[in-house]
């Protein structure tokens, strides 16, 4: 009986020493194993830690490097910003003109401030500087937060008491954004404590990125796919192929080539190339071919004016689309009289009668309302009336052998010319269409006014070889510069990725179908990813 005692205990003691051993290699999952988990070693289980693994797992912030996060570390202005963009899924945008003197392009963050810029998401702490490596204090963050989250703001906000005890050290400028943060709540106090000038460090960013990403009805907006918009390209000076290129590299899905125009004798003059709309359907592109009057007035009078004529050239051009498969049509009549307001739209109406049977989409182009011979053609609530979309050519504000010198598109005159027309027309028939050109203003020999149309391609060599010094125009949101060429002083206003973008915000506001885009070949490499932002940020409606 003992022996057997005696052999047991001893069996027990070689099964403890093995199971010792075994534990040593293979540690409890919920030591070792649990650390392992996690994407970095220097973030403890505190209120932060779930903020810091969601915002890691949805790329929106990452490491410093070797597993450490630094939770404690201070966040300077641009690492703020680029985390910023990724949370509300803003692509980065190389622009080949900078907005800030401290802004380098070489910098790592020159592509995530350049798009928060344009977007008005961050701003300059002067005109020319960024200050891109300051640190972030917690009242700062919290404007930027409410800026970019669209929060609609109280000029004079009465803050409660009891909110936080140091709230009388809140700065004036910041009291509205901490309000309305700690109302929805983004914000907290620490014991209490807001602590507006201390600086926000990177796990506290983190908490507040998380629960803007995690707030009710914003995740699924910051999670949504692209929103779909008709983006119309015009060919313009280019060949099938480089047109194609072109098109490639944009956001266009709609193509609208020069293919057709009316005659002197009535008859439709035929440029159609079969291989462009092969290409385009085989992308996955519509094709709305351009139909022109080569701007010939007395030629487009004697064809409005008889209606046989208007019907067989309504005719002739449907038939067109019909046999080619084109997708729709595209009207550019320009320098009409007029007394043929009324023939003009009888014309819209019998063509798109034509194509509706087909059916085929019909756009006109359209110029704003200046209360000019120019736009006195346009009946545009009948014109919206008769076709498929009114293009609105949101341009040549300050046109070539123009009286005076100016922008060839500012934002309050393309919203004045959106607006009136969108009393007269639904905005899901109306695309705007904006300009990849701009004009350098000069004097000649006798001092006459003279100017010269540039891609944006060309612009941008010109501000860079000639040193431009550029201004941001608060009222026209435009660059604006002045250079010599030789010893003559020249102008200019620039059309890039921020103007363009507020255009488009202008557009997404109001929400309208799309954007047409005059011509494709003259923008920079930077400004398709800049329609795409702002497309995708004006679709945000961050409601509480």
């Amino acid at each position: 009986m003992h022996s057997i005692n005696k052999w047991t205990r001893l069996l027990a003691v070689h099964f403890i020493i093995l199971l010792s051993i075994v534990l040593t290699i293979y540690p409890h999952p919920t030591a070792a194993g649990a650390a392992s988990a996690l994407p970095y070693d220097d973030i403890r289980p505190n209120y932060a830690q779930a903020a810091i693994i969601n915002m890691t797992k949805n790329q929106i912030m990452n490491g410093i490097g070797n597993r450490q996060f630094a939770p404690l570390r201070p966040i300077t202005r641009a690492e703020f910003i680029a985390m910023i963009d990724r949370l509300l899924g803003v692509k980065p945008v190389v622009s080949p003109l900078g907005a800030f003197a401290d802004v380098q392009k070489t910098a790592w963050y020159y592509e995530w401030i350049q798009p928060a810029v344009q977007l008005n998401i961050a701003k300059g702490t002067t005109a020319v500087k960024f200050e891109p490596g300051r640190s972030v204090t917690r009242e700062e963050a919290a404007v930027i937060m409410a800026r970019a989250l669209k929060q609609s703001l109280d000029s004079s906000p009465t803050m409660p008491d009891n909110l936080f005890l140091d709230q009388g050290k809140i700065s004036v400028w910041a009291k509205a954004s901490v309000y309305q943060l700690s109302r929805i709540g983004l914000i907290a106090g620490n014991d209490g404590r807001f602590l507006p000038q201390d600086l926000i460090t990177r796990q506290e960013a983190a908490v507040l990125l998380n629960r803007a990403w995690t707030h009710s009805g914003w995740t699924s907006q910051l999670q949504a796919s692209q929103p779909s918009r008709i983006q119309l390209g015009w060919q313009y000076g280019q060949t099938t192929k480089q047109f194609e290129q072109q098109v490639a590299q944009s956001e266009v899905n709609t193509l609208s080539p020069l293919w057709y125009y009316l005659s002197k004798s009535g008859a439709v003059e035929d440029h159609m190339d079969a291989s462009l709309l092969t290409w385009s359907h085989a992308q996955g592109k519509s094709v709305w071919a351009m139909v022109g009057n080569h701007s010939d007035q007395d030629a487009t009078h004697t064809m409005l004016v008889s209606s046989a004529q208007r019907q067989a050239f309504a005719h002739q051009l449907a038939l067109r689309v019909r046999t080619n498969g084109l997708d729709g049509l595209n009207i550019d009549f320009e320098n009409m009289l007029p007394e043929d307001r009324d023939s003009f739209t009888a014309f819209i109406k019998a063509l798109h009668d034509e194509l509706k049977t087909i059916p085929a989409v019909l756009s006109v182009n359209v110029s704003p309302d200046s209360g000019t011979d120019w736009t006195d053609v346009f009946d545009y609530a009948a014109l919206a009336k008769q076709s498929d979309y009114i293009l609105l050519m949101g341009y040549d504000e300050h046109w070539g052998g123009a009286p005076e010198a100016g922008s060839v598109s500012s934002l309050p005159w393309v919203r004045k010319g959106l607006e009136t027309l969108l009393t007269q027309a639904p905005a899901n028939k109306v695309i705007l269409a904006l300009p990849l050109y701009t004009r350098t203003w000069g004097m000649n020999a006798n001092g006459t006014l003279i100017s010269h149309d540039i891609s944006l391609v060309q612009q941008n060599q010109l501000i860079l070889s000639k040193h431009v010094v550029l201004q941001w125009d608060e009222q026209l949101n435009q660059y604006f510069g002045g250079y010599y060429d030789l010893t003559v002083p020249n102008r200019i206003w620039l059309e890039d990725g921020r103007s363009l973008s507020q255009k488009i915000s202008l557009g997404e506001m109001h929400g309208v179908a799309g954007y047409g885009y005059w011509y494709m070949g003259g923008e920079s490499n930077d400004v398709w990813t800049c329609v795409r932002n702002a497309v995708r940020f004006s679709s945000y409606q961050f409601s509480v």
